[in-house]
């Protein structure tokens, strides 16, 4: 690898980080609005915010609308309103540490998806990161109830939404423009998010008004800023290294839990957190310095 792509694929895995860093700041924010209001009310109101921001943009850049972007985006959206989906209803039948855990999951689905679907088999530092990284959100989120509810199958589906997202955002992010792509799929995510809000949950405007700041600040920074970010940064990088990454939101979501509201992670969701950052370094060893530290020791 050049150092050229050396330095943006770095650049690209720092900027992901700052992604999953925002990510696992929203927690505590959003645990207080969805206390207000229904889960797909806070995520409707939140992408429409989110939309409405992008709009402006999306017009000007209206000559990069292509098709293939119009289809593209499309489709990353629809995926990113199942994911959401699947996760509400799961988290109605099943605990919220099980949910976090099999939404993790992910990063185990992404390089299997990779392999099957786009014939692209991954590193041995990713297929290790990714088993460190499962572990460690074993540890971080199941308890002794590891029994499969329907829940816990709704939440699977989760799982699988994220990981074809990110496939898809992947192979879509060098071929289309950025904003368009990012444009596209938040417009279709909140369409979808806002019709199941008012189909299932009937929302007021008292409860609108009580999570309007919280959705404000998740719309802009987690949502159009997010995904913009993570479709630009993974014109550079993998699909299985971008999950590998976005294995860390937990392990923010719990510092700045302690950090905000004084929440505190026992003996072992410190294990958990401590796996879950050696499975994303082991995973960020590069394919060919591992390839030539194999032939050296061949050679010993």
């Amino acid at each position: 690898m050049s150092d050229a792509k050396k330095s943006a694929r770095l650049s690209a895995d720092l900027s992901l980080l700052v992604v999953t860093a925002i990510w696992g700041a929203t927690f505590v924010m959003v645990k207080g609005a969805v206390a207000e209001a229904g889960p797909l009310t806070f995520v409707g109101v939140r992408f429409v915010l989110a939309a409405l921001g992008l709009a402006p943009l999306l017009f000007a850049r209206r000559g990069q609308l292509s098709p293939g972007a119009l289809a593209s985006g499309a489709s990353i959206g629809l995926l990113l309103f199942a994911g959401y989906a699947f996760q509400t209803a799961g988290l109605q039948f099943t605990s919220a540490s099980k949910a976090g855990f099999i939404t993790g999951l992910s990063v185990v689905l992404v390089p299997l998806l990779s392999a099957l679907v786009l014939r692209q088999p991954p590193s041995w530092p990713s297929v290790a990161g990714v088993g460190l990284a499962t572990s460690g959100l074993a540890l971080l989120s199941l308890q002794d109830d590891v029994s499969l509810q329907t829940g816990d199958l709704l939440v699977l589906g989760c799982a699988l939404s994220f990981a074809l997202h990110i496939l898809l955002v992947g192979r879509a992010a060098p071929r289309f423009d950025v904003l368009s792509l990012t444009g596209v799929q938040v417009l279709v995510a909140a369409l979808l998010s806002g019709a199941g809000a008012l189909a299932f949950e009937a929302p007021t405007v008292g409860q609108v008004e009580a999570i309007l700041p919280a959705a404000l600040f998740t719309g802009l920074f987690a949502t159009v800023a997010a995904f913009y970010v993570q479709t630009h940064a993974q014109r550079f990088t993998s699909a299985t290294h971008t999950a590998l990454i976005f294995t860390m939101e937990p392990v923010f979501a719990g510092l700045f839990g302690y950090l905000l509201v004084g929440e505190q992670l026992d003996t072992r969701g410190l294990g958990g957190c401590a796996l879950l950052l050696g499975g994303m370094l082991v995973g960020s060893v590069d394919r060919s310095w591992f390839t030539v530290q194999m032939v050296a020791i061949d050679q010993a």
